[in-house]
């Protein structure tokens, strides 16, 4: 609804005929005027000068033949047009000395892309993938993807095995566990796909052909990069080649970790990032587990250390030493 004098709405928007207006103003041009106690509902036809007040009686209102009317409406959203037009003339005559003005890198305009919206990120990514001609990376941090999204990861990749592209994927120790990401492991590993895993890896991340990276732009993960620029791209392959070298092969068992002090690797890991001050919230993400799971093992850690307080707890873990052990002992 759209107001057009106080206290009365119309349906539509100004300047335009509603369908009561339409049928008025056609009644008026048959009977040649129309009682202004029909319009008292419907002010438009006044307020668009199609009728005026008959001169020899007040209560009639005479109708504006639809050609002068037409003319009189059309005439000053015709100057609008023309001036907008002026406006785009002069821009262009204000942008023109700059476009032979070249950057020194013409394609650095598109090294950062942000992606926002699902659809989007995914879309884009099916592309990028669809046209990977050598190698894939992958980092997939957390416990396990949903099956939904692995449902949607062998869509992507099926394609790439039938060419004979590399793909090498780094996932958490967790992951080993996780049902979909064994079913995912089994189904490509066969057709050249190669799996590690780490006890704690960086946030998702994508390099295609070493020419293009996808990286998360915002926790919720609705929000992407796309990176082509050579540098930051060369980069994240740098970051992901030195976790992948100490990464464990997914055929392989991961190491025993032996307890300190009774306390167990993945709460040693735990312990480090307390002691760096991070909330349950990001150790859980950091290290591939629910943050249920992370307080279930924090409080097995204050237990053992004999904590009665979070802000204890800190305090006793750098006490007891169980780090620095930990680190002379690997």
């Amino acid at each position: 609804m759209v107001s057009t004098r106080e206290g009365m709405d119309t349906d539509h928007l100004p300047g335009e005929l509603c369908d009561a207006a339409k049928a008025l103003y056609a009644k008026a041009l048959r009977a040649g005027r129309i009682a202004r106690d029909d319009l008292a509902g419907d002010p438009c036809l006044i307020e668009l000068a199609l009728v005026h007040p008959d001169p020899d009686d007040a209560r009639w209102l005479r109708p504006v033949p639809p050609s002068i009317a037409l003319n009189k409406l059309v005439h000053p959203i015709e100057q609008e047009i023309q001036l907008q037009r002026q406006r785009a003339v002069n821009l262009a005559d204000a942008f023109e000395p700059f476009m032979s003005i070249s950057t020194p890198d013409p394609s650095a305009a598109q090294a950062v892309t942000v992606l926002e919206g699902l659809d989007l990120i995914n879309d884009t990514l099916d592309r990028a993938v669809s046209e990977c001609t050598e190698e894939l990376l992958t980092i997939q941090p957390g416990s396990g993807r949903k099956p939904e999204v692995v449902q949607a990861g062998l869509r992507r990749v099926g394609p790439l095995i039938d060419r004979g592209i590399r793909m090498r994927t780094l996932y958490q120790h967790t992951a080993r566990h996780h049902s979909a990401t064994m079913g995912y492991v089994e189904r490509i590993g066969p057709h050249g796909l190669e799996v590690r895993t780490l006890e704690e890896i960086v946030d998702r991340l994508i390099v295609i052909d070493r020419k293009v990276a996808f990286v998360p732009a915002r926790t919720d993960r609705r929000v992407a990069l796309e990176l082509r620029h050579e540098g930051l791209v060369r980069y994240l392959v740098g970051v992901f080649d030195q976790f992948w070298i100490y990464g464990v092969p997914w055929e392989d068992e991961v190491p025993y970790q032996p307890s300190v002090e009774g306390v167990t690797g993945i709460q040693l890991s735990i312990a480090k990032l307390l002691v760096e001050g991070h909330v349950d919230e990001a150790i859980a993400r950091r290290l591939g587990m629910n943050v249920r799971t992370c307080r279930a093992h924090i409080a097995k850690l204050a237990a053992t250390l004999g904590s009665g307080s979070r802000a204890q707890l800190g305090f006793l873990i750098a006490r007891s030493g169980i780090l620095e052990r930990e680190e002379r002992e690997g």
